[in-house]
């Protein structure tokens, strides 16, 4: 009996909480989108199974390692990459050999348009300053409204290790949830005869533009925000890896193994230190009502600052607003949604590909911004 009566205290029934239980739920619902959904299933999945994985409760008091805060576990060996910085940068060479920048480079101005979305970083910023929160922890909670799960990681990491759960939840949470989010916001601030404006046909960019771009970039962005370095590194070394023609292999081991293995392991780390006793406050709630209202003012930054430069710009040469909310760095999921909004009030016209301007110009925008605060705060 002394025996069964040990292994019962050691059991999960026995150390069970109702935060547990809460927090089981919200890792089936993460599932439940990513699977029954489509919603970024290879963020979600990963995540909510890592939400189950953290929560299985345990007599912590026993010592056996288990848990992802407790050293010498394996879990707490996985979560280091992510404590680090480590992941994030191994994901933006990853994205940045999967990015085509043609897009942006047909049509420079765009980039006004990514840059314009980050005001939703800034003002999440004053805001969750204003709140209360301290000046580290409301820089790492601004970057939200940058839609970018890894930048949103690699600057919580740095700022405020201990948000990084709930940061990276709502981070990734609205990245998944863009096809609902975008669309009221996008109708709200523009009119049938803004939706239907054709924008002029893509250029053809020139390979020599293509290679010199990654280069130029980098050079010109890691200037303005040094301490952004390992993201736009990273980045634009994946791009010259694609672009360069002569590394494919690396190119291809970029974009689809090692980027594979890293979303695996971030995922289900990052879910896992959701674990009840850290996660579940009203702090957590805050931070994800902050997240959204930081994703609202990003999209409706970038819309914004599209109808205000038309004002300047001759008819024929004007820009489609929808265009502005793919200023968030969700990529490609911002520019496909503005794709469907777009098709909604005119079946002949395909914003898909410029669209794909301003979204590949938020990856560098929400970069470029996490560089500035960590500059500023750290």
């Amino acid at each position: 009996m002394n025996i069964l009566n040990d292994f019962l205290s050691y059991s999960g029934f026995a150390n069970v909480t109702w935060g547990h239980v809460v927090m089981i739920v919200i890792g089936g619902v993460l599932m439940y989108l990513g699977i029954a959904k489509s919603y970024e299933p290879l963020l979600l999945v990963p995540i909510g199974f890592g939400v189950l994985v953290g929560n299985i409760p345990f007599l912590a008091e026993a010592g056996m390692q288990l848990g992802i805060y407790e050293d010498g576990s394996v879990m707490n060996y996985l979560y280091f990459g992510v404590l680090k910085g480590i992941y994030p940068p191994l994901i933006f060479l990853g994205i940045g050999a999967m990015t085509d920048f043609s897009a942006l480079l047909s049509n420079p101005k765009m980039v006004l348009l990514g840059a314009a979305a980050q005001i939703g970083i800034f003002l999440t910023f004053l805001g969750a300053s204003w709140l209360g929160f301290s000046p580290m922890e409301a820089g790492a909670i601004g970057i939200i409204g940058g839609a970018d799960g890894p930048t949103a990681i690699f600057l919580s990491s740095k700022l405020a290790p201990h948000l990084m759960g709930v940061i990276a939840i709502s981070a990734y949470s609205y990245m998944a949830l863009v096809p609902i989010i975008q669309p009221p916001v996008m109708k709200l601030l523009t009119n049938k005869k803004e939706r239907v404006i054709r924008m002029r046909p893509v250029r053809k960019v020139p390979k020599i533009e293509k290679i010199l771009f990654p280069i130029i970039g980098f050079l010109l962005t890691a200037f303005i925000a040094p301490t952004a370095l390992p993201l736009l590194g990273m980045l634009f070394f994946g791009n010259l890896l694609k672009e360069s023609g002569v590394t494919e292999r690396l190119a291809d081991t970029a974009r689809n193994g090692l980027i594979n293995t890293v979303t695996i392991v971030l995922g289900l780390t990052v879910g896992a230190s959701t674990q009840a006793t850290t996660f579940l406050n009203w702090q957590s709630v805050g931070i994800f009502c902050l997240g959204a209202v930081s994703f609202v003012i990003a999209t409706a930054g970038g819309i914004l600052f599209a109808k205000f430069l038309n004002i300047f710009l001759k008819e024929g040469n004007k820009i489609n607003p929808l265009c502005g909310a793919a200023g968030v760095s969700a990529v490609p999921d911002s520019a496909r949604v503005v794709q469907h909004v777009g098709l909604e009030y005119d079946k002949t016209n395909y914003l898909l590909m410029h669209a794909m301007g301003p979204n590949v110009a938020g990856v560098i925008g929400s970069a470029v911004g996490a560089g500035i605060l960590l500059a500023v705060l750290q």
